[in-house]
């Protein structure tokens, strides 16, 4: 679960620039939150991971922490990936590269909160 400080923009992201499908959304008034869960697949009945975004209504952002370090999501091709990242506007904060002293390919991008997002080349 990510907490962010605007859903649809993180929703956005997470399916335009990333690809991923807007799976189910939960309004909670009464609690003042509202969730959103993306991921590659079609709902948890398929055994896909999902991502849960959750907004707390009045708050706009949040601090990292230490903890936190970041989601990996496998691609086929991380230099097009980070190509199309970037051509629908995404952050790219470390190009698709070998990873140092190893050879497979990385790439890191950020989302709209600072949520680090490494992409793995299998």
């Amino acid at each position: 679960m990510l907490r962010v400080g605007d859903l649809n923009r993180s929703i956005d992201f997470y399916t335009k620039v990333l690809g991923m499908n807007m799976l189910r959304i939960t309004e909670r008034p009464e609690q003042k939150y509202s969730l959103a869960f993306v991921g590659y697949g079609k709902g948890n009945a398929d055994g896909q991971a999902e991502i849960e975004l959750t907004y707390n209504y009045g708050v706009d952002a949040y601090e990292m922490g230490t903890a936190y370090g970041h989601i990996a999501i496998a691609v086929p091709d991380a230099y097009t990936a980070c190509a199309n990242i970037k051509a629908s506007g995404g952050n790219v904060t470390r190009e698709a590269g070998p990873v140092a002293g190893g050879d497979t390919i990385i790439a890191f991008v950020t989302d709209p909160d600072g949520y680090k997002i490494e992409l793995i080349q299998r």
